[in-house]
């Protein structure tokens, strides 16, 4: 399942790996976060929850503000 997330406080490319990073340790692929979009696009299983994603990329320090399918 293709998800778009938008994500609030990456202000460099560090934050950037620090998203695609945790995104990676709960089973997405394809993964392209967008520092000028502040927002990641990813596949992942459709056992993930979005909870689970959210949680994920709070934990790395970000804010996510909405989670849609695509």
């Amino acid at each position: 399942m293709k998800k778009l997330i938008s994500i609030e406080g990456m202000s460099c490319n560090h934050c950037t790996n620090h998203v695609t990073d945790a995104l990676e340790e709960i089973g997405a692929e394809k993964i392209n976060v967008s520092l000028e979009k502040k927002s990641a696009e990813l596949d992942i299983n459709d056992s993930v929850t979005d909870e689970k994603i959210k949680l994920a990329i709070e934990d790395a320090g970000y804010d996510v503000v909405k989670i849609v399918n695509i």
